[in-house]
């Protein structure tokens, strides 16, 4: 069933209103009809049974079935900080972190990084990011679209360790503990998480050491050495099997 996602100021208590680029999707690409049924989220958790009772280009009018709790969302709100890899993988990376569970993406820069993001093309790099954001969000059935910012600082980033209950720094050096003994230490599901992931070349020494002081945990993530691209999912995949399933 088609999905998607509006304004909570569009949401009354027996209707929804669907404008812009989606009302457009229902009537010319999807070629909709009045009675048919659609899913709406009001990007806070809640989401909506609705059946189309008027149909146009700029907006389409619903009439509410059911409302009920979205059970797509984790118990935990995750943040990934995600160091800037090369070529275009955070593209892949933001997809697969929505699709698994993350409600915000942060790209940093680290001292590793090859690429860094021209300062006149930030705007619409992350405009890019927060599309694919949304989608990836529709076909997974999120009940939120997860959040993608503009970069931060490696200080910056290292600031944030105190806003959250579990802050976890992905590193394959030495003083890490494993990230299935960090989880299985906790009895409940964190409110909220940050997971740090590198780029291609990781993390320096001096870097790592700075995160622990600032209060990241230092988190191995087994015995191979994962690409960027990869570390978010498998980290991401073990939170949600030890807090969801």
């Amino acid at each position: 069933m088609p999905r998607f996602f509006i304004d909570k100021s569009d949401v009354t208590e027996s209707a929804v209103t669907v404008r812009g680029n989606d009302a457009r999707h229902i009537a010319r690409s999807l070629r909709m009809a009045v009675g048919d049924e659609i899913t709406v989220s009001d990007s806070s958790g809640y989401e909506y049974l609705c059946r189309l009772s008027k149909i146009r280009d700029e907006e389409c009018l619903a009439g509410i079935i059911k409302k009920e709790v979205s059970l797509t969302e984790p118990k935990c709100r995750i943040t990934l900080f995600m160091a800037y890899p090369k070529s275009d993988k955070l593209e892949l990376v933001v997809q697969k972190a929505v699709e698994l569970g993350a409600a915000a993406v942060v790209p940093f820069e680290s001292e590793r990084c090859i690429k860094r993001p021209k300062a006149d093309k930030q705007k619409e790099k992350t405009e890019r990011l927060s599309r694919i954001a949304e989608e990836a969000a529709k076909q997974c059935g999120r009940g939120i679209i997860p959040t993608v910012s503009l970069p931060i600082s490696y200080g910056e980033l290292l600031a944030s360790a105190k806003d959250f209950d579990l802050a976890l720094f992905c590193y394959e050096g030495e003083g890490t503990e494993s990230v299935k003994a960090v989880l299985e230490k906790r009895d409940a599901a964190p409110e909220k998480i940050a997971v740090v992931v590198g780029c291609e070349g990781g993390f320096s020494k001096e870097e790592a050491k700075m995160a622990a002081e600032a209060g990241f945990i230092m988190t191995g993530l087994g015995r191979r050495i994962l690409r960027c691209e990869t570390a978010p999912d498998f980290i991401l995949s073990a939170i949600s099997y030890r807090f969801e399933l």
